[in-house]
């Protein structure tokens, strides 16, 4: 009941590119816990496991015809999630360095946080014309 109700307000004030900079750091913490000497077996499976279907998901978003980013981008960011695809097998098996995915995933953040500042700028300059605008018209 709790988590249905801060799951509904979470909604509410975040963004899907604050949502998805939420779970990529989330998981990355996570795969650098599990990349440490303190990370168990177990954690590692799980953490590798989650960051798989968070790409995995991302892929079929971004396959979907509702997606708005440019086909450049979107092939790009397929292309990466294939290779985490290629990648996740070797790593829960043979416990390979994580820190391939841990760049890629901070890439990913870096990307999505300048894009919501991107965006927050360009909605503030939005409304400041706005405004004038209206000052100007009860003038």
């Amino acid at each position: 009941m709790y988590f249905e109700a801060y799951k509904k307000a979470n909604q509410a004030v975040e963004n899907p590119a604050q949502t998805e900079y939420r779970l990529f750091a989330e998981i990355t913490r996570e795969l650098e816990t599990a990349n440490s000497q303190a990370g168990s077996i177990n954690g590692r499976i799980n953490a590798v496991f989650r960051n798989s279907q968070l790409w995995l998901t991302l892929k079929a978003d971004l396959a979907s015809s509702e997606n708005n980013l440019n086909n450049e981008t979107k092939a790009g960011l397929i292309s990466l999630a294939i290779w985490v695809e290629k990648f996740t097998n070797p790593a829960m098996r043979d416990g390979i360095d994580l820190e391939p995915l841990i760049s890629v995933n901070k890439q990913i953040m870096q990307g999505l946080a300048d894009a919501t500042r991107t965006a927050r700028t360009e909605m503030a300059q939005a409304s400041g014309s706005k405004s004038a605008e209206m000052r100007h018209a009860v003038a």
